[in-house]
């Protein structure tokens, strides 16, 4: 695949003191393989083990013991490849990658270099200000993880923890097609999600299982570009943004100084925004790559990626095409399709009857917001009592553990709203008791709750007549400044609806006014 070079976008570019400077940007992505057993070993994957719990005699590197291909983690490259629109190799080779850590027991990686599992592919990221930007993929290769160093449980000492060694990552490497920090971000954001659609990888940064090597340049606007640095391991798609800035800044600094770029692997520090020296970066040579020669190539049929291609999930550009062609702006089917769950939840709420405009602001603005603050986890509200099959009473729910409603009981709510049985203030009070209840809420409880607490707003025009006639008659003085300041007649609105205890419907209260008033 041929990507075109981007021309330099004034508003990316950054002000030096001498002009502007362009940052140009490749990510390593390091996926953990969601599998249950190690990339070459049946040890477990498992997180949080006891320190050394999950090792095997091959990841521990006894002598004799031999490599085993994990089956399960070809097919998850492959899966992840095609969800890449990338190229699929039919035959790849696995290669020694040779260097000596203390938390590398063979003194050398299992990985691949010159045939790769997955060739060239491209991901296409929609940026905050509505721009779309295609990032080209150079390759995804399956490799083993090294183990941990622990320098922080002796004084004296470093221990190693090898639970990690051995298991599978998948590194998939981008082309140098990034030109800011924000289109990092937004592209990690992406690949993130492809991967937790795939079902690939978790993608739980903060437990590694996804991090980032993320290598920046800068040059002069249309120049060649210039020499790199590598930031090893940021595990915060927030850090790679602040390892971007900081790192841009420093190479333009050194080279307005009249300095020289030194090809360099560096670290990224949270704590003071900065990166720092860590070594200078090896080339392909240094590595003494070899193919394994305890592996035979990795050789599967076009019959093979047909069938993994056809199993494949629907992913999120698909959802995201879908559900604009629904009427939703760009930015609320980014909200909806950021996770897959999000997104199956939103079209049930389609399929139970929800308009889908209405279902995706009350989705996101109202549900989600509740969820992700943590909202109806105060004391249990007081909740009607019914009567049971037998005849017996008691409460709805006992004491109940806080969960996510389902995506019927929420377009339930929607609808009422919206077909004006229930106001909208009472749709968000009806939202937290149900959320109170928990998973196990029905259309039923809807019903109850509603009852109970009397949410039915009054559609009976006498009735409300009478409310409005009352509320006029008392205020002669307001009707004349209404009747002069059309605006007014929102204070009758609020009138009348503290009178009617929220109940009416504030439509035909409006209605109801602008006739007797004459406005």
């Amino acid at each position: 695949m041929n990507v075109i070079a981007r021309p330099a976008d004034p508003k990316k570019l950054i002000r030096g003191a001498t002009g502007d400077w362009e940052v140009v940007i490749g990510l390593e992505i390091h996926a953990q393989v969601n599998s249950r057993s190690k990339l070459f070993s049946g040890a477990s994957t498992e997180f949080g083990g006891e320190p050394n719990s999950h090792v095997s005699l091959v990841d521990a590197a006894m002598p004799g013991m031999l490599p085993v291909i994990n089956e399960e983690c070809v097919k998850q490259a492959v899966r992840t490849g095609l969800g890449l629109k990338a190229r699929i190799n039919l035959k790849s080779v696995f290669d020694r990658k040779n260097y000596f850590y203390p938390d590398l027991p063979q003194g050398y990686q299992i990985s691949q270099y010159k045939s790769p599992v997955v060739g060239e592919g491209e991901v296409t990221v929609d940026l905050p200000n509505g721009e779309a930007i295609k990032v080209g993929i150079e390759r995804l290769h399956l490799e083993q993880d090294a183990g941990k160093s622990l320098h922080d449980q002796h004084p004296t000492m470093s221990f190693v923890d090898l639970n990690r060694a051995g298991v599978a990552l998948m590194e998939i490497v981008s082309k140098p097609d990034l030109r800011s920090a924000e289109e990092a971000k937004a592209y990690v954001t992406k690949l993130r999600s492809i991967l937790r659609y795939l079902g690939t990888c978790d993608g739980d940064m903060e437990k590694g299982n996804l991090r980032a090597d993320v290598n920046v340049s800068v040059r002069r606007p249309g120049e060649p570009l210039g020499t790199r640095c590598e930031i090893k391991n940021v595990n915060s798609i927030r850090f790679i943004g602040q390892a971007i800035e900081h790192e841009a800044r420093r190479q333009i600094g050194i080279l307005e100084d009249g300095g020289a770029i030194e090809q360099e692997t560096r670290l990224f520090d949270p704590g003071k925004g900065e990166t720092r020296s860590m070594r200078s970066k090896e080339e392909a040579h240094d590595y003494r790559y070899f193919p394994d020669p305890d592996l035979l190539p990795l050789e599967f049929s076009p019959a093979f990626v047909e069938a993994l291609k056809a199993d494949l999930p629907e992913l999120p550009d698909a959802f995201k095409a879908r559900f604009m062609s629904h009427g939703l702006s760009s930015y609320d089917a980014d909200v909806l399709v950021a996770e897959r769950v999000r997104a199956e939840y939103f079209e049930g709420m389609l399929k139970a009857g929800a308009e889908p405009k209405a279902a995706a602001n009350w989705l996101i603005n109202e549900y989600l917001g509740r969820i992700d603050q943590g909202k109806g986890q105060a004391q249990q509200p007081e909740l009607p009592t019914v009567t049971g099959p037998s005849g017996a009473t008691g409460s709805t729910r006992p004491t109940v553990q806080v969960g996510p409603t389902g995506p019927a009981v929420n377009s339930a709510i929607v609808q009422l709203a919206s077909s004006g049985e229930i106001s909208g203030p009472s749709a968000k009070e009806l939202l937290e008791i149900i959320i109170q209840i928990g998973p196990a809420a029905d259309l039923g409880d809807i019903r109850i709750v509603i009852e109970h607490r009397q949410m039915k707003q009054e559609r009976d025009l006498s009735k409300i007549e009478k409310v409005v006639d009352d509320i006029i008659g008392k205020n002669p003085d307001k009707v004349e400044q209404a009747r002069s300041n059309p605006k007014l007649i929102g204070w009758f609105v609020g009138q009348v609806m503290k009178a009617s205890g929220g109940k009416a419907n504030p439509q035909v209260v409006n209605e109801l006014l602008k006739r007797k008033l004459g406005v």
